[in-house]
């Protein structure tokens, strides 16, 4: 079902009265950031974040004042708490998904009037989805006839809607609608309506290919090593027609078989794309960032490389055949997954220019490759790992590292990684942490044992580094830019599942009676700052430029007892938070809320120089960022909105522009 509603602008539209809303459907120009648009997910399908608008500068940032705001607690049976949305807009509407049933509202982008909002009641089908709540977008697509909004429901349905009715499509796939648990290459276990299988991501659309994602529970404790699989499908944007499937985990006579060994191939699952998808138009092709398989802390029901578990695959967009790969991580069991999506960049490496694809991962290093051959950008070495000792694993003697650029987040912990604020909180620390496995990057997870150590103790596997928000590129000047969180601890212990719990032989968890432990020290963070940081890195050199933390220094940090009198620099603030870049600007919200004096206790969505990475200005936000910033202009007024949401405050975009004097 749908509803709609009209304001006066659309149904002027809808008498073809001379708006920007009604040029839409009969404009041949395409539209771009440069036009003052935001037409694609990350700005354009090519994952950059970049838009080149100018009015909004360092000199007057901190005069945002609030445009509008848009909350989003009745779209849906109750209030989102997680709105991690990033809206669309074209001409002068904005497009978005909000709310526990992840409709979709269309809204005048000057006023945030309500135009239309379409939803979808899936039932049981809805309630069962492994990927709920709002999402994080949809995709806008135009011939220069007609406009139509894509998305994905909850329940893994790809619905099409008229751009300026809200209504279904009714000449796209089945009324509207392509079940996409039934166009698959595989029977979706153990029923449709249970099936663990969905999208919260935004479709990618490029030359009439709509390609869809596959996503599903996190896989530290599965029910099963069995699973369904991830693949990934291309569609016809007009029919709904599919056009190709790619198999993320090889069939029987398919290149990469042989990597899942026993023919485990058969039986396992995951290894989906949970995140965006980017893709070149002009090369016509696609680039996959490719989860982990089933389980993510245990491979034993799985011996191999297990191609293409945490793997960049490159295939070709009107077809989907493999263009080429690159395995990241052979034989994953730490949740690396691929979980940014790729940046394609044009860049200039000693003198010779190249077509790369930079991805940022979890890992807080930097994979780059030219994206026509796959070869790496920089070298990689064959860097040997420590094999482990759980029952039934099978390891991979080496992992391929970059050689450039440096890391630019914390991966693995060492002693040296732990609170060190004072002698007798050094102290404590190292007792917290005995209690672990320390090691670097790779350091494999262990059985846990009630007497020590309870897991191997870990920053990257499951939240650290950069997460699914990842960066921003500048076009003009090669320069990427990275959130990253340098303080999310991950203990990866195993134990024998509990019987009915599931069928694999170890699953995440500790040890009976061992407690779990602790990642903090008298409530202060185990891991030492910066919590959390901005990376700005020249891709022509491959060095980092400048790295600054990113948010205030917490509550519970800068007002301990156990700190009074010492000083701290600024901590920053865990959490990977997507970020905007303009002309002059690097953009992001706070990850969290603090307490300082003499704003209003809130979050900060703050500018920083993209030159030099000093901070030039901040608005205040009622909450944390949870979507991903963007920008747009109308009527000669750039505008900026964001997702906030958390904790105690539900979903709500929030609209800056500056006040009408200080737009002259």
């Amino acid at each position: 079902m749908f509803f709609s509603r009209f304001s006066t602008a659309c149904l002027c539209l809808l008498a073809a009265a001379p708006t920007m809303a009604c040029a839409q459907s009969a404009r041949t120009a395409p539209f771009t950031t440069a036009s003052g648009e935001w037409p694609s997910h990350t700005g354009d399908t090519r994952g950059t974040r970049y838009s080149p608008l100018e009015q909004i500068t360092a000199a007057n940032f901190s005069t945002l004042e609030v445009a509008w705001r848009f909350k989003t607690d009745q779209l849906g049976p109750r209030p989102e708490f997680k709105l991690e949305g990033t809206p669309l807009v074209v001409g002068n509407v904005l497009y978005t998904t909000a709310g526990t049933r992840r409709a979709v509202v269309a809204l005048d982008a000057v006023t945030g009037e309500l135009l239309w909002m379409h939803s979808e009641n899936e039932g049981a089908r809805g309630a069962a989805a492994p990927r709920p709540l709002s999402g994080r977008g949809l995709a806008y697509w135009t011939d220069g006839k007609s406009a139509r909004i894509l998305y994905v429901t909850p329940g893994y349905r790809l619905v099409a809607l008229d751009a300026r009715s809200g209504a279904r499509i009714r000449s796209f796939g089945d009324s509207g609608a392509v079940d996409l648990k039934l166009n698959m290459d595989q029977p979706i276990l153990p029923d449709l309506e249970t099936g663990e299988i969905g999208y919260q991501g935004a479709p990618t659309v490029a030359r009439n290919v709509v390609i869809i994602g596959a996503a599903f529970r996190e896989g530290g404790s599965p029910k099963s090593y069995r699973n369904n699989k991830g693949d990934i499908r291309g569609f016809d944007v007009r029919t709904g027609k599919r056009l190709w499937t790619f198999h993320t985990i090889p069939r029987k006579g398919e290149f990469g078989y042989d990597t899942w060994l026993n023919g485990s191939a058969e039986n396992a699952g995951n290894t989906g794309v949970w995140t965006q998808i980017t893709a070149d138009e002009e090369l016509g092709l696609v680039y996959l960032p490719i989860e982990s398989p089933t389980g993510d802390y245990y491979g034993g029901h799985r011996p191999g490389d297990n191609l293409y578990g945490e793997s960049l695959v490159c295939v070709d967009l009107l077809t989907g055949v493999r263009k080429w790969h690159y395995q990241l991580v052979r034989h994953p069991i730490w949740d690396f997954d691929l979980a940014a999506a790729p940046i394609l960049a044009d860049i200039t490496v000693g003198g010779k220019a190249i077509k790369s694809v930079a991805l940022p991962t979890k890992q807080g290093i930097l994979y780059m490759f030219d994206r026509v051959t796959g070869k790496p950008i920089w070298p990689f070495e064959e860097r040997a790992v420590e094999k482990g000792e759980v029952p039934g694993e099978w390891y991979a003697p080496t992992q391929p590292m970059p050689t450039k650029p440096a890391a630019y987040a914390r991966n693995g912990v060492l002693t040296s990684d732990l609170i060190d604020f004072t002698p007798a909180l050094k102290e404590a620390g190292l007792a917290a942490a005995s209690r672990f496995k320390l090691g670097p990057i790779f350091t494999p997870p262990i059985v846990s044992k009630t007497e020590g150590p309870l897991a191997t103790f870990s920053n990257g596997p499951t939240n650290g580094g950069s997460n699914w928000p990842g960066g921003s590129y500048d076009p003009e000047t090669h320069m990427l830019y990275l959130s990253a969180t340098n303080a999310s601890p991950s203990a990866l212990g195993l134990v024998v599942p509990a019987k009915g719990v599931s069928d694999m032989d170890y699953i995440r968890g500790f040890a009976p009676g061992a407690g779990r432990g602790g990642f903090t020290v008298q409530g202060l963070p185990l891991l030492k700052p910066p919590y959390g940081t901005i990376t700005a890195i020249d891709l022509n050199k491959g060095d980092i430029v400048w790295q600054v933390p990113h948010g205030e220094t917490p509550d519970a940090v800068r007002n301990h007892e156990a700190l009074k009198g010492v000083t701290i620099p600024r901590t920053g603030q865990a959490g990977s938070v997507g970020t905007l870049v303009t002309k002059t600007l690097v953009i992001a919200g706070d990850p969290e809320v603090t307490t300082l004096a003499p704003r209003p206790r809130g979050a900060v969505l703050r500018a920083y120089d993209k030159a030099t990475g000093k901070e030039v200005g901040g608005v205040n936000l009622p909450a944390p960022q949870s979507g991903s910033p963007m920008t747009y202009t109308v009527g000669g007024k750039q505008y900026i909105v964001v997702a906030v949401s958390g904790g105690p405050y539900s979903g709500e975009y929030i609209a800056f522009r500056l006040p009408a004097a200080g737009a002259r």
